[in-house]
């Protein structure tokens, strides 16, 4: 929903993956860069700081079961002081209204 909110949804999705290159890029993972466009969109699209401590805390329930060595790493974090990727802007704000049908199909899966 965020990102097809966005007037060019694809720009901004582009852009995202941009980042996410960048990051795997400097961890040593590949990341065949072809396949985006390199976009470079800064703060172009809000998050609200609710969505995204709920979107940490989610994270660290999928770590619990699929990888706890970063959970290790991870579980020590203030989710109040998680950063956005460089494409959203952070505003004050509860969890996203979209949010609640995602979340209760997870709690059904």
């Amino acid at each position: 929903m965020r990102f097809k909110s966005y007037e060019r949804p694809i720009n901004l999705i582009d852009a995202y993956l941009y980042q996410v290159y960048l990051v795997a890029k400097s961890r040593g993972y590949l990341f065949d860069l072809s396949k985006i466009r390199t976009i470079g969109l800064y703060g172009v699209s809000k998050v609200t700081r609710g969505q995204l401590v709920f979107e940490f805390s989610h994270l660290l329930r999928k770590l619990e079961k699929r990888y706890r060595k970063w959970l290790k790493e991870l579980k020590g974090l203030d989710p109040e002081g998680v950063e956005a990727d460089l494409v959203f802007q952070v505003v004050e704000g509860e969890v996203e209204g979209w949010e609640e049908a995602l979340r209760e199909k997870r709690r059904s899966d």
